[in-house]
């Protein structure tokens, strides 16, 4: 049997295993190459890497201990087709009978067929240990199944959440204490020494390396890595080469026997600490005499201390630097920050902007095929959205914000800072973000389904939304409203709620998207100058006046909960005789005394509103029950519009009784203006949903 997978098409060949030990349908792990830089065999569960060989080093995988013996060189090859295509291929020899089983626990194992027994005798299986589990101690953490606790930080680094650490959570890994040269050239501080390497034996080494086969011992790949300033690690395998590595070092595990030797690049200071603290010990532990011992030990204590101290008061203080460096750089005080949005009495956090977890724009690149025009999912006013993949086989939304957008940056920061702290599953998960030079960059959970707005407007696709996934979407959305505006510690207001901004997952659940215009509230109105959103879902005194609260997203939640009812757009309501939007805000040249659903419910003609796709006996109930909650929603006044958490209870029928709905916004305003220009105007069919940009008096 042969596994293949191709760098250049992302095409894999993958073993599944069965969902159990009695049920064949496909489970939750699956088997393959991963193909890019140097090729691993890799373990995903559910798409996210379980865990990993290590590069394949010509005749065995360097991460699995023990296969340097006679018996694996027998067992599987690896070979490079010459297009891009790796294939992992079993033995060809008869006098060998394997068998490789992925099975439904997660365990890949070998079994030889034994003739003396006639049957099946496991050899191995990974992973073994719980350091086998990939990136078990986090970027720049070392497993060791030998030791208690089992994770430790690098020499040099330092946990980067020490509470987290103490608790056993590792996940989040280390930070370098010491900047290297490089950094510190860029940061205009004192440049020191070279940088050096501190050598670790017997380890498994991280994750996509790089692979340079050109160099010829262990000296030139330290040369050539001290002469790259993304490079952090090398290491030099006999028989193979030079491998190199740059980003967080993933996945490294400490080994009892196999392996290899790591490099890992250190500040001259961290590595003349490291380097004359190992002398001590190594002078005293030759001594016989028991007060030289204890006089050593009290002396290097001593130092040890002193120098865990300077250097951890050094650290923070070089963090209090960039983040002011960061705060001035980056500009994340907007116009409208200015206008009170972030009040004084919000967590002092709230007001930094932290850029983690960073992804290189190198890693990004390689993702979407260097943002390759067929790997675009769409195009909007901060910029362009790819779809990407990483080389752990997780797909990403890389949302590249325009290099001309002022705008652009100001929502780059301001989503950062808002959704980094929000975590709900009807949200977007915000996986991290890629700043360097003039590219700014947030990378997102792929949604294989896009937005509602794909499935909702579509004639084809539409059907697809039967009424039972059209009330999930409206049930999600409001979970994920209520979190934002009662369940979160930060009491978040969108103010850009609408179909495009709604992004389904592969089983169509709702997550709400695009934080770049989203405000934190300390729970009163607000006030500004600066009016942004979207036409047809804003409410009345946000577009008027300015003023906007919690009650805002709730009236583009009625407006957004019409539209899922009706199948159309706010601003497609046209009749044969007249033009309608779905709740009465139409361009300024159609106007009538009327809005349609408002019309529609006072008429007793409800049922000319919904969606003839949806359009069951059964659930028609239900639907007008929604219809009703909608123009609850959408009404004049914010004071009579419900609050989410009184939606949420309406929804469920935990309030049995609805309140009849008033007049909805801009029915007065209609009824005002001339009727003779719907007649002037009525084959005028204006498609307005312009985001506002910027308005200015």
């Amino acid at each position: 049997m042969r596994f293949s997978a191709n760098a250049r098409t992302g095409n894999k060949t993958l073993l599944t295993s069965w969902r159990s030990s009695s049920d064949p349908s496909v489970g939750n792990f699956s088997a393959g190459i991963n193909p890019l830089g140097i090729p691993e065999l890799f373990m995903w569960y559910n798409g996210h890497s379980f865990w990993r060989s290590g590069p394949w080093c010509g005749q065995n995988f360097i991460g699995i201990p023990g296969m340097y013996t006679s018996v694996y060189l027998h067992g599987i090859t690896l070979q490079d087709e010459g297009d891009g295509t790796f294939t992992l291929s079993s033995i060809q020899d008869p006098a060998y009978h394997l068998t490789y089983v992925l099975t439904s626990h997660g365990k890949f194992t070998e079994q030889y067929w034994d003739y003396g027994k006639q049957g099946w005798e496991y050899t191995s299986e990974v992973p073994s240990t719980e350091c086998d589990l990939y990136g078990k101690c986090g970027p720049f953490g070392s497993c060791d199944a030998q030791n208690s606790p089992i994770c430790t930080c690098l020499k040099g680094f330092v946990p980067k959440n020490q509470d987290e650490w103490n608790k056993g959570i590792w996940t989040r890994g280390c930070v370098r204490m010491t900047s290297l040269q490089c950094d510190r050239i860029q940061n205009g501080s004192e440049v020191g020494k070279e940088d050096g390497f501190m050598k670790l034996e017997m380890m498994k080494v991280p994750t996509f390396a790089e692979y340079w086969p050109y160099l010829s011992s262990v000296q030139e790949c330290k040369d050539e890595c001290l002469k790259n300033c993304s490079c952090v690690a090398c290491s030099y395998y006999n028989g193979f080469g030079c491998m190199a590595w740059t980003g967080n070092l993933i996945d490294i595990q400490k080994f009892s026997e196999g392996g290899t030797d790591l490099n890992i690049r250190l500040a001259y200071t961290e590595l003349d600490t490291w380097r004359s603290v190992s002398y001590n010990f190594s002078v005293s532990g030759n001594k016989r005499n028991v007060k030289v011992i204890i006089s050593m030990s009290v002396i290097v204590g001593a130092i040890a201390i002193f120098i865990c101290v300077f250097f951890s008061w050094k650290w923070m203080a070089k963090h209090r630097e960039r983040k002011l460096i960061s705060e001035e750089t980056l500009s994340f005080k907007t116009r409208e920050a200015q206008e009170t949005v972030f009040d004084g009495n919000l967590p002092e956090n709230v007001r930094e902007v932290k850029l983690e977890p960073l992804f290189k724009l190198q890693i990004l690149e390689t993702a979407t095929n260097n943002f390759d025009i067929s790997k675009k999912l769409g195009q909007g006013g901060f910029g362009a959205v790819y779809r990407g993949k990483l080389p752990d086989g997780q797909e990403i939304a890389v949302k590249r914000l325009s290099r001309t957008s002022g705008q652009g940056r100001e929502e780059f920061m301001n989503e950062v800072a808002v959704i980094s702290k929000l975590q709900h599953r009807n949200l977007v998960i915000l996986l991290g973000c890629c700043v360097e030079g003039e590219e700014m960059m947030l990378v997102y959970e792929y949604m294989p389904n896009k937005s509602l707005d794909a499935f909702l407007f579509d004639s084809l696709r539409k059907g697809q939304l039967d009424w039972k996934r059209r009330f999930n979407i409206i049930n999600g959305i409001c979970r994920g409203l209520l979190y934002l505006h009662r369940d979160s510690r930060l009491r978040i207001i969108h103010r850009d709620l609408k179909p495009s901004n709604i992004l389904l997952d592969h089983e169509l659940n709702p997550k709400i998207s695009d934080f770049g215009i989203a405000r934190i509230s300390g729970g009163n109105e607000v006030n500004t100058t600066r009016v942004v959103g979207t036409f047809g879902f804003m409410s009345p005194e946000y577009l008027m006046e300015g003023r906007f609260s919690e009650k805002s997203d709730v009236f583009s939640f009625g407006v957004l909960l019409l539209e899922i009812v009706s199948g159309r757009r706010n601003a497609h309501f046209y009749g044969n005789e007249h033009a309608l939007s779905l709740i009465g805000f139409v361009c300024l040249s159609a106007t009538l005394p009327e809005i349609y659903a408002w019309k529609l419910w006072n008429e007793g003609d409800i049922t000319a509103l919904v969606d003839p796709a949806i359009s069951d006996p059964c659930f028609q109930v239900e639907i007008f029950r929604c219809i009703q909650i909608g123009l609850l929603c959408v009404q004049e006044l914010a004071k009579d519009r419900p609050a989410v958490s009184t939606i949420s209870s309406m929804l469920n029928s935990e309030i049995v009784d609805l309140p009849p709905p008033k007049k909805p916004a801009f029915v007065e305003r209609q009824s005002s203006l001339d009727t003779e220009s719907i007649t002037q105007n009525q084959k005028i069919n204006s498609i307005n949903n312009v985001t506002i940009s910027d308005l200015n008096g």
